[in-house]
């Protein structure tokens, strides 16, 4: 079937079971295909092909709300929903988003680029359409491993108390982007094995309908032997006392089951739970065969063999360098555990879990725990290695000031993706901690210039003992300096000249250091003398380097990868005003906006972070300050 050629969902309703079974080979080739060229998530969407047309063959999208878990298992859904034709650009600079975008559809009713928000989102679409007094379908797609986050538990308790009317499915593929982890985990392992549940309960209550009725006392006998029945067959029953009715496990590769069970969920009243089991990658042998997460999601890959195609590059990559350090520390330190929310391959610290088994600890989607249990080891004298994505640090707000700056207890947080990441758009760009991390007592907060200067500040974060300290490090991998085999504590607060001049001065940190020194070779070129300053210190500043700056009177021109409002530049302003000392600063960062999806490059042109703007700025600066010196 020609994809491109679908406009609706509508379509799927005249389909029998032989062509739906063809749709979804054509949806897998096509994917496999086009996947290969962009990347993306290539597993979750494989495992969901089948489960996807079944739901919308039985709802009315966009009427019926289909809302997706993360979102990044949108793929077959977009196609279904007239963008296959888009898919060249998927993921690309002002291409075809890789989660579901509510400007690009009107079938895309929820955005999430985070786990766990469908079943609270759905909780408040069904309240909207109870009160509006309508009658469509809720129905939220969540995966087995998003179910661990707290905000799912919370809703799960929340729809079942209130009785909503709601269909849940329960996308369980065994996998999250890393093996999943955790005791609901067991109790879905026991539920899958005891997929006989249903058949039993519905034979017995069979029987009992043929034995002639004597009384009430029979049927309350009845209701009992359907209760220890299922008791004794499904460990737990963890769904149903919740307040679900509970259907499955089926074959999420079954359409025959789909179907049934889908007609079945659409009569019931109140919330019901479709347990669906799927094969991530299901159709495409590499990611199929996948155990650790590497096919979640890819970069470019070749089709024929399913090797992936990396640009080669000698440096180490970020994530693998700050792990594998930490690692070296351990070896000394028994203090030091990491921890991660699920994210133990994409922070490269497979290595770490290897040696120490017993002090790596991954607690699932759960950022918020993971936290707060850094904290709890600090307390007894541990040295944890908090390992976080920047966009999902955000989920932990709280518990990263509550727990852990208001006790001032010394936990090590590696900020994983900082700055821009690229293809996986605006959920996941890491631009937003600084502004949020900045204002918390007792925090210290750093970013290295290269891969040597990010070994030294692993070392400075584990000798530092006054309280809590994070470091960020970008996605990709360093410059390919060449590393210190001895590691050194770097004073806190301490800041380097990488360039002096003397007309003016351009404080930075991290990715954007050689966009500095490239502008002042540049202007260097047209005779202006500039100073770059590696501003590693994010938090506290170099304030006796400020002082000297101020004395000098030339402008200064901070530059960061992250939000203008609360950021570094507005560190640097605050220190002056506070101080009453006046100095011409010009700040370059994110403006007021969240930054789509696109190569970083192309980004940080749309948003005047280059070279050339930085040229601009400071040559309008040096103007700006001999005109006000002159007056």
């Amino acid at each position: 079937m020609d994809l491109t050629s679908i406009s609706s969902p509508s379509f799927l309703k005249s389909l029998n079971n032989e062509q739906l079974k063809e749709l979804s080979e054509d949806i897998r080739s096509f994917l496999i295909e086009k996947l290969s060229v962009t990347g993306g998530h290539i597993g979750p969407n494989l495992g969901v092909v089948e489960l996807t047309v079944a739901l919308h063959r039985a709802f009315n999208s966009p009427v019926d709300k289909l809302l997706w878990d993360v979102g990044h298992q949108a793929y077959v859904h977009k196609i279904l929903t007239g963008r296959a034709n888009q898919f060249d650009t998927l993921r690309q600079y002002k291409g075809l988003c890789g989660f579901p975008k509510r400007i690009e559809s009107e079938h895309d009713v929820w955005e999430a680029g985070h786990s766990s928000t469908s079943l609270s989102a759905a909780m408040g679409m069904a309240k909207a359409r109870d009160l509006q007094k309508k009658s469509n379908f809720v129905i939220p797609i969540i995966g087995d491993g998003a179910l661990t986050g707290g905000m799912a538990l919370e809703a799960l308790n929340h729809i079942g108390h209130e009785k909503t009317d709601m269909i849940v499915i329960l996308n369980d593929n065994e996998m999250s982007i890393a093996p999943n982890v955790g005791a609901l985990h067991n109790i879905l392992g026991k539920l899958r094995t005891h997929g006989t549940y249903n058949r039993a309960k519905d034979d017995l209550e069979y029987l009992l309908k043929k034995i002639p009725a004597v009384g009430g006392k029979l049927a309350g006998t009845a209701e009992r032997l359907k209760d220890s029945l299922k008791y004794l067959l499904v460990s737990g029953v963890f769904f149903e006392e919740l307040g679900f009715t509970y259907l499955g496990p089926i074959d999420g590769h079954n359409f025959e089951a789909l179907e049934e069970n889908l007609k079945n969920a659409k009569k019931m009243k109140g919330p019901v739970l479709l347990h669906v089991i799927t094969k991530k990658g299901k159709g495409f042998k590499p990611a199929e065969n996948d155990k650790i997460g590497t096919w979640h999601g890819t970069g470019p890959y070749k089709m024929e063999t399913g090797d992936l195609i990396k640009s080669y590059s000698k440096a180490p990559s970020w994530s693998g360098l700050i792990a594998e350090t930490a690692r070296k520390l351990a070896r000394d330190d028994k203090r030091i555990v990491a921890i991660t929310p699920a994210m133990p391959v994409g922070s490269k610290l497979e290595g770490f879990a290897s040696e120490f088994p017993d002090r790596m600890i991954d607690v699932g989607i759960a950022e918020q725990h993971a936290t707060t249990m850094a904290a709890g080891l600090a307390v007894d004298g541990m040295k944890p290695f908090l390992v976080i994505y920047s966009t999902f640090l955000q989920r932990a707000y709280d518990q990263v000031l509550h727990d852990i700056c208001r006790q001032n207890l010394n936990v090590v947080i590696g900020i994983d993706r900082a700055g821009l990441v690229g293809a996986d758009g605006e959920t996941h760009q890491g631009v937003f901690d600084i502004s949020f991390l900045r204002h918390m007592p007792n925090m210290v907060l750093m970013m290295p210039k290269d891969e040597n200067e990010g070994q030294h500040m692993v070392k400075t974060a584990f000798d530092y003992a006054d309280g809590p300290i994070a470091l960020r490090y970008p996605r990709g991998n360093g410059l390919g300096v060449p590393m210190d085999e001895d590691l050194k504590s770097i004073p806190i607060g301490s800041w380097e000249v990488l360039k002096e001049g003397t007309q003016a001065a351009i404080l930075t940190f991290g990715t954007t250091i050689p966009m500095a020194l490239q502008a002042a070779e540049q202007l260097k070129q047209a005779n202006i003398s500039v100073e770059v300053i590696n501003a590693r210190f994010i938090k506290p500043l170099d304030e006796e380097m400020l002082r000297s700056l101020q004395l000098r009177n030339i402008p200064i021109i901070t530059v960061e990868e992250s939000m203008l409002e609360g950021g570094f530049g507005s560190a640097v302003l605050e220190f002056y005003n506070d101080n009453e000392l006046q100095v011409h600063v010009k700040r370059i960062g994110i403006p007021d906006l969240f930054v789509e999806h696109g190569d970083v490059n192309q980004l940080l042109e749309e948003i005047n972070i280059t070279t050339d703007d930085v040229i601009k700025v400071v040559e309008n600066s040096i103007v700006t300050t001999n005109r006000y010196i002159s007056s």
